[in-house]
């Protein structure tokens, strides 16, 4: 009898056990699957059309933003002899808008980077190489903290769009660029970061001589370029708030 009820409990345990673990596996099962958020882009520009599927810009793997099931991709369209910046969403795969009338000159245009809060704001980064005519990125920039490319080419200055993320518009947007102490000229700033607080957005990008501080003008640097930049502005981008880089004031 003092064995049999040894017995008893051994089994009792084993089948608690099973239960146990038959439990956890349930809870396995059922466990929800968080939804996918990302805020913030910046990357290598690729090349895709608005005629792609989300299947094939997605296997691009350049920079997206995603909220859930919407998802904002940015890039350029390689056209015969130039590129020009594209940008598109997607809800559950089905294309919502996309945009490639940005800017349609002669300038090799590209985007790189994105910001979404999911919800209203959305920023965009492009990219170019110069003033040609026709449609480009000034026509958004009148009033703003840096309204045009300026003078030179060749350089690569970098384009901040607010962007309406329902339609894909463009409110407003600014140049950002660096400026040559010795002519002037526009030269290279690249956009590595971007971020939202509510109030301003902060970017983060490498400036070459020189930076530009929050009056537009060069700022007094030490040193050899590419330089840590980081400047914030206010949402309508039409003020730039602080600006900082090392071994520059």
């Amino acid at each position: 009898m003092i064995y049999s009820g040894k017995l008893q409990k051994y089994f009792a345990g084993i089948s608690l056990s099973v239960i146990v673990v038959g439990d956890l596996v349930l809870t396995q099962k059922t466990a929800p699957v968080l939804a996918e958020t990302i805020n913030t882009s910046v990357g290598n520009a690729v090349t895709f059309s608005c005629d792609d599927s989300e299947a094939t810009v997605a296997s691009k793997n350049g920079p997206k933003v995603v909220n859930g099931t919407a998802r904002i991709y940015i890039g350029y369209q390689q056209l015969s002899n130039n590129k020009n910046p594209v940008t598109v969403r997607f809800n559950n795969g089905i294309k919502a808008w996309c945009r490639n009338d940005y800017e349609t000159t002669g300038d090799d245009g590209t985007g790189y980077g994105l910001y979404w809060n999911g919800s209203d704001v959305l920023y965009g980064i492009y990219s170019s190489t110069g003033t040609q005519t026709g449609n480009n990125f000034s026509r958004f920039a009148s009033g703003r903290w840096l309204p045009s490319y300026g003078n030179g080419g060749g350089a690569k200055a970098a384009i901040i769009a607010r962007i309406n993320p329902s339609n894909g518009e463009v409110d407003y947007a600014t140049f950002l660029s660096s400026k040559k102490p010795d002519n002037g000229e526009t030269n290279s700033l690249l956009v590595n970061y971007l971020s939202w607080n509510g109030t301003n957005l902060t970017v983060k990008a490498q400036s070459w001589w020189t930076p530009r501080g929050t009056n537009t003008n060069s700022m007094n640097c030490s040193g050899s370029s590419p330089y840590q930049y980081t400047a914030a502005f206010t949402s309508d981008l039409r003020t730039m708030t602080s600006a900082s880089a090392n071994t520059c004031r």
